[in-house]
């Protein structure tokens, strides 16, 4: 193929304009972990006619069981399609088979350490190289725990990231039957007998999650266990973090509860940090859910302008500095 990168090989696949948008498709293949097979699709968003005027670069990683369309619908709404239209230059990543990503060889085996250690820096990487700019990072769920581990670990350092927005993602809260030995193991045996895990069977998104990943998250669960990789304690890492975070939790989410999701921004000690809690009383419209505190009319008016203003300025406006509860500056 006729690489879009000096870095490692990238196709354009797709250029189209989307109505006031204009939407680049690129498949990289970074050749950088033990599966050679591994492809990346990276979706760039513009503004149409204003392709030559792009500003800073922000991307953005979903959650398990999702794609690209969590960010920028095919009628062109979400907060990656505000972005955008605000002048950012909007990159949406598909971690490895999620989306326009294809399936990798060893796909069953998938895990979070191999996105932080190869595929975030990578990614990185090419938008440094076609941008000459680092971007801004922000994940939701399962990507924002993956950005919170990708920094941990210092595969996002601050000349890769500018920032990092983390809406609704923790690691704290506590499922106590997995504590208990016997029921981890079994939890393990029965998982081991799948090669994925169906989004649309257990009805939480359109996409399919590897077993890998689902083994990953039983052993920092588990009695004893910890978030890192066999390497690195990613936990302790992030005490080390130094770029600026956001992190969001909603006040209605039983998924990743905001209290969980505020102590993952509390480790990082030493960032710059600002959390932000959805709901009626902080003086949001209602009390946000784990979806909807991203995907909704409700968010559309009251979130992503907030996002925007994080973006621009780093912290908060001033009317929600008691709202937002500056912690460590």
């Amino acid at each position: 193929m006729q690489s879009s990168s000096e870095l490692f090989p990238v196709a354009l696949i797709s250029a189209e304009l989307r109505g006031d948008l204009s939407e680049d498709v690129y498949l990289l293949k970074p050749n950088n972990s033990p599966d050679s097979s591994v492809e990346l699709a990276l979706t760039r968003l513009g503004r149409a006619g204003s392709e030559g005027e792009r500003g800073v670069p922000v991307v953005l990683l979903h959650g398990s069981f999702s794609n690209r369309r969590f960010w920028y619908s095919p009628k062109g709404i979400g907060l990656g399609a505000y972005l955008a239209r605000a002048g950012f230059d909007v990159w949406i990543a598909e971690m490895r088979g999620h989306g326009l990503s294809p399936r990798n060889e060893n796909y069953r085996d998938n895990q979070v350490a191999q996105y932080v250690r190869y595929d975030l820096p990578a990614i990185a990487d090419f938008i440094i190289e076609q941008t000459g700019q680092a971007a801004h990072w922000i994940g939701h769920s399962l990507g924002g725990v993956t950005l919170a581990a990708a920094l941990a670990g210092g595969y996002l350092e601050t000349s890769r990231a500018r920032s990092a927005a983390l809406f609704g993602s923790q690691i704290s809260r506590v499922y106590w039957p997995l504590k208990l030995p016997p029921v981890e193991w079994g939890g393990r045996l029965l998982l081991r007998a799948f090669p994925y895990l169906s989004g649309r069977r257990l009805k939480r998104g359109p996409e399919d999650e590897p077993i890998g990943l689902a083994l990953e998250t039983l052993r920092w669960l588990r009695l004893f266990g910890r978030f890192g990789d066999g390497d690195q304690d990613w936990w302790a890492g992030l005490t080390q973090v130094r770029v600026p975070i956001l992190a969001v939790g909603a006040a209605a989410d039983d998924q990743d509860p905001a209290w969980a999701c505020r102590k993952l921004l509390e480790q990082c000690s030493a960032a710059p940090t600002q959390f932000l809690l959805l709901g009626k009383d902080n003086g949001f419209s209602s009390d946000f859910g784990h979806i909807e505190m991203l995907v909704s009319k409700e968010a559309q008016r009251e979130v992503w302008p907030l996002t925007e203003y994080w973006l621009q300025h780093l912290q908060l406006p001033a009317g929600f500095a008691e709202q937002a509860s500056a912690i460590g500056t």
